[in-house]
């Protein structure tokens, strides 16, 4: 009788704001089981022997741009250096150092052979240095394959070359991996963690059902030829950041595009260990979004808008309709989080990543929240090299 009663008061808002719950509920899970499960749905494949990798490895210019690295190169450049594969060369872009950087690499020169060194002449008069630095590196690359990381950077493994460098089979362009940050106790780690891997997770996915939109310097592969083909990063130079997303959204496609994912891989950056210098890095980031094509905005959004509205809509029915649609409204909340969960922790664990269980909620609310407070507010800054 309750139930019945409940019924009878129902209103025609009631009824709008449960389809609208609805609606956003099943495209959540579209995006969860299709565009984000395909990563897991590849690396079955992958493992299956399924995935036809390169039957010969291609040789491979590793290319890092550095800027007052010393510290880092000392530690991360020798694992580079020492990586399990047949034919390599590392060229580091010195950008105009201020510190021991060009000493450490005189002295790494001597140890290690297949070390190159240049550098980006003094006052080069250009908005983004480190797309000169880079340029500067491709053109001294000797190999067509070009691997890229940041000299914060470590490889998980001595096979993270050949894992990237598989890829290149027959037609294919871009290699796309994934660059995580290092894992450190407090409440900030955890939450660059969670929007690495979320980003992590809607690069990938997209790429694997045919929609790349972007990659990461951290951990990326292109073609040399492909590089002069678009006339390397002549769309963007007025942008300061972009070097990467900017160049993948702009070249990339179903066909000539590759992921890889396995855990040998990853690589590692140092993080930032501020809220605040988090949020400039964010904010350097989403500077170069509105720069995307129009589809792979599209597909983003209706993600992002979709999300708002199911966590909106589940408050107001909580708040407004009788208690039979606030159940189900609770209902609908406990699904999509165990979709959600179980999805996002499984890749996690393929990448070594960490796990989040009652944190995703909190992070799957307030980073949109961060994200739109950016767009909405953040002043125009002319951004430094990174």
């Amino acid at each position: 009788m309750n139930i019945l009663a409940s019924l009878q008061h129902l209103t025609l808002l009631d009824y709008c704001l449960l389809v609208g719950l609805l609606i956003v509920f099943g495209i959540q899970l579209y995006y969860y089981s299709f565009h984000f499960a395909s990563i897991l749905k590849y690396r079955k494949k992958s493992d299956k022997g399924i995935v036809p990798f390169a039957e010969e490895l291609p040789p491979v210019s590793v290319i890092i741009c550095a800027k007052n690295e010393s510290e880092n190169l000392s530690l991360f450049l020798p694992t580079i250096l020492e990586q399990d594969y047949p034919c390599f060369e590392v060229i580091v872009v010195n950008d105009g150092s201020t510190d021991e950087t060009s000493d450490l690499l005189q002295e790494l020169s001597l140890i290690y052979p297949n070390l190159y060194r240049t550098f980006v002449p003094e006052n080069a008069n250009i908005r983004s240095t480190k797309k000169l630095g880079l340029t500067i590196g491709i053109k001294a690359a000797k190999f067509d394959v070009l691997l890229f990381t940041d000299a914060d950077c470590k490889p998980t493994s001595n096979k993270w070359i050949a894992n990237m460098a598989r890829n290149f089979a027959q037609n294919t362009e871009f290699v796309l991996g994934y660059g995580a940050y290092m894992h450190e106790k407090g409440f900030m780690s955890r939450m660059i963690s969670f929007d690495t891997l979320f980003i992590g997770i809607q690069s990938l996915g997209y790429a694997l059902t045919g929609h790349p939109y972007m990659g990461v310097g951290r951990n990326m592969a292109y073609l040399k030829e492909t590089f002069v083909r678009m006339k390397g990063f002549s769309k963007s130079l007025a942008i300061q950041s972009g070097d990467d997303d900017l160049f993948v959204n702009d070249g990339a496609n179903e066909y000539n595009t590759r992921v890889e994912i396995s855990p040998e891989s990853v690589t590692w950056s140092v993080p930032k260990s501020t809220f605040r210098s988090w949020f400039r890095q964010k904010e350097r980031h989403l500077s170069t979004s509105a720069f995307y094509k129009v589809d792979g905005l599209f597909r983003i959004g209706v993600e992002v808008v979709s999300r708002g509205l199911f966590y909106v809509l589940v408050c107001a029915i909580a708040v407004f309709s009788p208690w039979i649609f606030g159940a189900i409204a609770g209902v609908l909340l406990l699904v999509r989080y165990v979709v959600q969960m179980i999805v996002v922790n499984k890749i996690a664990k393929q990448l070594n990543e960490r796990r989040f269980y009652l944190s995703l909620l909190l992070f799957d609310i307030v980073l949109p929240l961060i994200s739109l407070y950016i767009k909405l507010f953040s002043k125009k800054t002319i951004f430094r090299w990174k």
